[in-house]
């Protein structure tokens, strides 16, 4: 793949030197190095890799087709957008954020994420790779002593091959947690203190956990002495210009953020999962996304060998076309083609974030009504390339 060469349309992110140092530093020192190398955002010449109007013009009317047979009674009840090259060729926004103060949907209107989550989260952690504070193979309880699984490595919490049982499933049992509200910390120190049966040994196939991204959550906090919230802000959404964007604060946001409902209009409450982030909890819009794949397209965002191994698939146990790599879900076909996305599912919200790297395709649907359409708009991918979509079915559980 050669899309670093790609010069993106809206933004060029280059990143201050980062001094080689031991992974331990002093609290201040830790935070003065983040700082100094946060992404710095340029503007370009908007008339560098501009679409032509006459395809611009030819992609919308198949779009808009498509858009109408998915959502014949324009109810997406969410945002819906796609772009190339950074420029968007179609793009729009319905439904109801808060049915009780009938806030409508518009641009600005952040959503959650669900499991579209994970990919922020993995790029942060990338980062830090990058930035010599991890390893890609360093064990996790190096990083988190209480860690009871000596053998899994941070690698294997990006690419779902941990074995880690589901929190959701373990925290359910009322002898192990009472339901009030749990945090990441919680889960940690109840794997500590139960020592869970892990599903499979590590790193012997590819098995799609939470458990992972929780993890990975506390990972970012130990190694940035942050706050994982202040960590995704100041690393990624801050000097991404993802300003609609923000990691959900159960008691901060609970009055505040878009709620999701059932499909029929029945809202979904909180419950005692709401608070967990890393692996779920990232709200955001169809803008803020695009503004971040967009970076992901710049040799500066992580250095080319690193991207590499993000951008490729580890689990090759059983055959077929659906693999996973490093916080991205993929699509590989015989005829060497390749469709990077990932879903998500959480209460009522569904998302779908697709990224066509050959093509420089971004292709983005958010709902906070509950709805399997979302994951459909990857079938969109014929359009800008010979992508084989009738050889696989849309993931339907993220």
């Amino acid at each position: 793949m050669k899309f670093l060469k790609f010069i993106p349309l809206i933004v060029l992110i280059t990143l201050a030197s980062c001094k080689k140092e031991k992974h331990t530093l002093a609290h201040h020192e830790v935070k003065k190095e983040i700082k100094d190398t946060i992404l710095r955002i340029k503007p370009l010449d908007i008339t560098l890799n501009r679409v032509p109007k006459v395809f611009v013009d030819s992609k919308y009317k198949s779009i808009d087709n498509f858009y109408n047979h998915i959502w014949p009674k324009h109810n997406l009840s969410g945002g819906f957008l796609v772009a190339k090259n950074g420029q968007v060729l179609y793009e729009t926004y319905g439904g109801i954020a808060n049915r009780s103060t009938k806030e409508e949907i518009n641009s600005h209107t952040a959503l959650h994420l669900a499991s579209v989550s994970k990919v922020l989260t993995a790029a942060v952690v990338l980062k830090l790779i990058d930035f010599k504070k991890l390893e890609l193979d360093q064990k996790v309880n190096s990083i988190l002593p209480e860690f009871p699984y000596d053998d899994i490595t941070i690698k294997m919490l990006l690419n779902h091959r941990s074995g880690l049982p589901n929190y959701a499933y373990f925290c359910d049992n009322a002898e192990i947690w009472d339901r009030s509200m749990l945090k990441n910390q919680d889960i940690l120190d109840l794997m500590a203190k139960h020592k869970f049966d892990l599903y499979f040994k590590p790193d012997k196939k590819f098995g799609y956990c939470n458990t992972n991204y929780a993890m990975l959550a506390l990972v970012i906090e130990k190694v940035t002495h942050m706050n994982y919230r202040d960590a995704m802000k100041k690393i990624i959404f801050e000097p991404l210009g993802m300003n609609d964007t923000y990691v959900f604060d159960y008691e901060k946001h609970k009055d505040t953020a878009s709620l999701s409902y059932k499909g029929n209009n029945v809202l979904y409450k909180f419950d005692f999962l709401d608070d967990i982030y890393g692996d779920k909890n990232i709200y955001s819009t169809p803008r803020d996304l695009l503004k971040f794949d967009m970076a992901t397209y710049s040799g500066d965002f992580l250095n080319p060998d690193l991207v590499k191994k993000v951008f490729k698939g580890y689990s090759y146990e059983h055959k077929g076309v659906k693999n996973y790599g490093l916080g991205i879900r993929l699509r590989e076909w015989k005829t060497g083609e390749k469709l990077f996305y990932h879903n998500g599912w959480w209460h009522g919200n569904t998302s779908s974030y697709v990224t066509l790297k050959k093509d420089t395709v971004t292709i983005i649907a958010l709902s906070n009504k509950f709805s399997y359409k979302p994951y459909k708009v990857s079938k969109l991918a014929p359009l800008f390339g010979t992508y084989p979509m009738k050889d696989a079915d849309e993931d339907l559980f993220d």
